[in-house]
């Protein structure tokens, strides 16, 4: 019997309608494409036209090498900073005293691109410290802009080694002021350790010492254990020193760092310049040299593959130490007659 309801205008009892069942809309689409599909036969595809030149929609294909390569920071630069060409010394003159003169920053730019490699250099010293290398250089860069600002090209000396100063001072003071707060402790006496350990660590490997943590407890008198909670702190290192710089060098960033047999980055850049000068004066300092001084003047400094501390040592049958204070004295001896050098030209210069 089909179901009964009351009509509410006439409130009689009727007959109801049944109600239709009801379709789902996305049923009734796919009903009606599939039934299209199957009427107009195989369907063509159009590719759609994009603008070939366009950088957006067409990126260079990257294999997956360079595709690591270029999502680290230091390699990136690495490959960045390589396009700046060096400048002779004449040039770097040239550019030094018109800056010097007009303080023009177009001059600025190239005097600092030109340097920016070693700023990596320097900063990759400090990378043993646990900070981000990364972060070293840009601040490493800060010093050299600063030293481009205050260098005087007319003292006689090539900008970087003027600029080294500038460029350690930033790097220490981001890592006490900045990199500390987290990872050496924010308590003066923690700061005073860090920086102390980090000037000894130096020191030692100046001259040819291991830096272990007793010794390092004996030179700075404070317990192994204060040392050693610092150097766990500054254990970790954002990218492995050991890692190749791009698919074409085989250089590695730990080349960068230090080499204990080998002077520090300031002294060997200095040593550069008075190289240059000793050229020039070489039969002026050779009478006063006894034969060890010789040798090292042969073998270390004017070599085109210098002996280590410790060759010289093993051929002398003595340690990189003595080896270390004979190359210093032998240094003195040669500032010496540059200064002796400088004063007689200064008369001509003032005629």
């Amino acid at each position: 019997m089909p179901p009964k309801k009351i009509n509410k205008k006439t409130n009689k009892l009727v007959t109801a309608k049944p109600k239709a069942k009801p379709v789902m809309k996305s049923e009734e689409k796919k009903r009606k494409k599939e039934k299209k599909i199957e009427n107009e036969g195989p369907r063509k595809v159009t590719a759609e036209i994009v603008h070939d030149d366009d950088p957006l929609l067409n990126p260079p294909a990257v294999t997956e090498a360079k595709a690591l390569v270029s999502t680290d920071p230091v390699t990136s630069y690495l490959a960045e900073i390589k396009k700046y060409p060096l400048l002779s010394k004449a040039k770097e003159h040239e550019l030094a005293v018109k800056y010097f003169n007009t303080k023009d920053p177009a001059i600025a730019q190239i005097l600092v691109t030109s340097n920016l490699r070693f700023v990596v250099k320097i900063a990759a010293e400090y990378s043993k410290f646990g900070a981000r290398l990364i972060d070293l250089i840009q601040e490493g860069n800060v010093g050299l802009m600063r030293a481009v600002r205050e260098f005087n090209p007319y003292k006689g000396t090539r900008l970087i080694t003027y600029a080294v100063w500038w460029i350690r001072g930033y790097i220490r003071e981001y890592l006490l002021k900045h990199y500390s707060m987290v990872k050496i402790g924010t308590t003066q006496n923690q700061k005073k350790l860090f920086y102390n350990l980090m000037k000894e660590k130096e020191q030692m490997e100046h001259e040819g010492l291991v830096p272990t943590t007793k010794l390092l407890s004996s030179r700075l008198g404070v317990r192994e254990k204060d040392i050693e909670i610092i150097q766990e702190r500054l254990g970790a290192r954002d990218v492995s020193l050991d890692a190749p710089l791009d698919q074409e060098s085989q250089s590695r960033l730990l080349d960068f760092q230090s080499n204990p047999d080998e002077l520090s980055i300031d002294d060997q850049l200095s040593l550069l310049e008075q190289l240059e000068l000793l050229r020039q004066n070489i039969d002026k300092i050779r009478p006063s040299l006894n034969e060890k001084e010789l040798y090292l003047l042969e073998h270390r400094m004017l070599a085109d593959n210098p002996m280590t501390l410790q060759e010289v040592g093993d051929h002398y049958g003595i340690t990189r130490e003595a080896v270390r204070q004979s190359e210093a004295r032998l240094l003195e001896k040669i500032k010496a007659v540059f200064l002796e050098a400088a004063r007689n030209r200064r008369p001509e210069e003032n005629n």
